[in-house]
């Protein structure tokens, strides 16, 4: 029987669903290994937090109903409500988290100068805090794992520090292969993990169902009520079920809204209350295991392979926390925010999958140093709280900028939705912070610190950009002076490279002072960051043909992308230019900066800045460009 054109159309619809499924399908597992790993081992600390240690609440049927009530209406309003329907709108160019956010204000803001320092402010300070945050996650993560080993044998007790801080080294060692080698068995790892979760949440349901009477908020209002002050506090150990919501939205970008959202919805979100009513309905029959409520949850014949499962997820959820501060860092030194760093790509195929090697060695001393410092996972869950609470909070008023003054909601719309999340915000917030004493300094500090280098790496190029320009031509002035009296031209092509497109670089002039010379062939090369993640081919570079044989080069990129010299150059030869990369001698300068001049800036502060510069990577090796054909030529700079 012959195929109509009908059939035919069917056909190519039913084939192109098939298509759109198996990639939602495969983008939802690679999701549901990097996004949700964070989140998704909270179960091994969450609910234990809240009834062991200093701050614990009495196990009574009241506080447990009390506690499951507060922690499954955090998850539904801040990860469901406010994460994957509000925030998640807030893309820049498809990409999130707290860098793209601010970025994405900035560029669209309309605000005076004071009002767009504020905004920067406290995104970059939310942006230090998160990596507080990721020196934290892989502590806390995997010590609550490998503690598991105490309940399996208390001789095991000794073991928990040394097995911890192994592999966390091991971790941090593996880091410069890359995780391309490992990202296909993420998935499914932490598939069995959610799958493991629901079951052992389901059995202990099914023997106490009464727990299910936890889903009303109402019980949750009454704990507070009763308990005051000290369910207050509790509030802080609630939080921490809902730690690791930031990274689904800073990881909107690599696979976008839907797959998230779908994952959250149809598995995450069942997995995590199921094991959460499992373990208050442990707590009812057995008050006693509230030291270890999760793994108590276990039969005693499989409790090894919990322990090594949970180990496994754990190691996944800190490696996304890791890759993600790989991610923040690169932004910030695309941004202008720190200095530039090495930055390794690890794939062929990712561009996003790249490796940092001073943030790694940092990232792991400061890691392995909290696990030896704080020596339990619960000493150091006051840090964890105060880092996200923090993050979440300026997240909250970020998009408040967003929703008022980029898509022009109404005051009532947006100023509701800042109510309504401030008040949950600055609940946990204030609850975290009543724990400044016991951990919760530990974020704060190293926030603060972060930002600091970043205000001040950003004000002193400023600073050292203005005395260059103070003590050169613009190009303009450069042209008309090449009418009046021409150098000695020599044949070849020689690109300087210029932090400032209309200045003439305090290379060139030197090397004209002195070699009384000027190529014939003469490009000014500037790197622009735009405040988009990524800029299209066609948009990237723009060459100005000037008199005498000048081009002015301005190549833009985006925060997520990675300068290419040999990229700019095709590009730039496609727009008239004839440079050939094996003939270009490069010209840079390089600064020795000097501190001493009068300015707003601290005298402390000028020093770090100095100190900063002289250990920031060259631009040779940033741009990639071939070492034998660039020539360095010395400025001292007074700052």
């Amino acid at each position: 029987m012959p195929t109509t054109s009908e059939d035919s159309h069917l056909s190519s619809h039913s084939h192109s669903s098939d298509t759109d499924f198996k990639r939602l399908a495969t983008l939802s597992l690679a999701a549901l290994g990097v996004v949700f790993g964070d989140i998704g081992t909270s179960p091994l600390y969450a609910i234990r937090e809240c009834f062991h240690g200093e701050f614990s609440i009495p196990v009574t049927t009241p506080n447990v109903l009390g506690v499951l009530s507060l922690l499954v209406w955090s998850l539904l309003l801040i990860v469901t409500l406010k994460y994957l329907t509000f925030i998640m709108k807030a893309d820049n160019e498809g990409e999130g988290g707290i860098l793209a956010l601010t970025a994405l204000i900035i560029s669209h803001s309309k605000k005076d100068k004071s009002e767009r320092w504020f905004l920067v402010g406290i995104g970059l300070f939310g942006a230090s805090v998160l990596c507080g945050e990721a020196m934290i996650t892989p502590a806390i993560s995997v010590l609550s794992a490998v503690e598991g080993l105490q309940v399996i044998a208390p001789a095991f007790s000794d073991l928990v520090i040394p097995v911890t801080v192994a592999i966390l080294a091991a971790l941090f060692l593996f880091q410069h292969h890359g995780t391309a080698r490992l990202g296909a068995l993420f998935g499914p790892i932490i598939l069995t993990w959610f799958f493991v979760l629901g079951v052992l949440g389901v059995v202990k349901i099914l023997e106490y169902p009464q727990i299910l009477h936890a889903f009303f908020p109402w019980h949750g209002i009454q704990f507070l009520l009763n308990n005051q002050v000290h369910g207050f506090t509790v509030l802080g150990a609630v939080f921490l079920a809902v730690t690791g919501a930031e990274a689904l939205y800073a990881d909107m970008g690599h696979f976008g809204r839907r797959p998230i959202r779908l994952t959250w919805a149809l598995f995450v979100l069942p997995a995590l209350l199921l094991n959460y009513f499992g373990q208050g309905a442990l707590l009812l029959a057995n008050p006693a295991a509230s030291d270890h409520p999760f793994y108590a949850l276990v039969p005693s014949w499989a409790l090894i392979p919990m322990v090594l499962l949970a180990t496994f997820a754990t190691v996944i959820a800190s490696q996304a926390l890791i890759t993600g501060l790989y991610s923040l860092t690169q932004q910030a030194i695309q941004l202008g925010y720190l200095p530039r760093l090495t930055i390794r790509h690890t794939s062929a195929s990712h561009i996003g999958q790249i490796y940092v090697p001073a943030a790694n060695w940092g990232l792991m001393i400061a890691t392995i140093g909290l696990v030896l410092g704080f020596r339990t996972s619960s000493s150091l869950a006051a840090a964890y709280g105060a880092s996200m609470t923090t993050t979440m909070l300026i997240s909250t008023i970020l998009f408040f900028f967003v929703s008022r003054h980029m898509w022009n909601w109404s005051p009532f719309a947006s100023f509701g939705l800042l109510g309504m999340f401030l008040v949950i915000d600055l609940s946990f917030f204030g609850a975290s912070m009543s724990k400044l004493f016991h951990g919760a300094w530990f974020p704060l500090v190293m926030g603060l610190s972060l930002f600091m280098l970043m205000m001040t790496w950003k004000k002193g190029r400023a600073l050292l950009l203005r005395q260059i320009q103070d003590r050169t031509l613009t190009v303009n002035e450069f042209v008309e002076s090449l009418a009046l009296q021409q150098p000695h031209r020599v044949k070849g092509q020689a690109i300087y490279m210029t932090a400032n497109p209309d200045v003439v670089p305090m290379a060139l002039l030197h090397n004209m002072r002195h070699n009384k010379i000027l190529h014939s062939e003469v490009g000014l090369l500037n790197f622009s960051t735009e405040r988009v993640p990524r800029v299209p081919n066609s948009k990237k570079v723009e060459v100005i043909q000037l008199s005498y044989g000048m081009y002015k080069i301005i190549a833009r990129y985006g925060f997520m992308e990675y300068p290419n010299i040999r990229q700019v150059l095709a590009l730039a030869n496609q727009q008239g230019m004839n440079f050939r990369t094996d003939a270009i001698s490069y010209f840079l300068n390089r600064e020795k900066i000097v501190t001493g001049m009068k300015s707003k800036m601290s005298n402390w502060r000028k020093k770090l800045f100095a100190l900063m510069a002289r250990n920031a990577l060259s631009a040779t090796s940033y741009y990639d460009l071939p070492s034998g054909q660039v020539i360095e030529i010395g400025v001292q700079v007074q700052i």
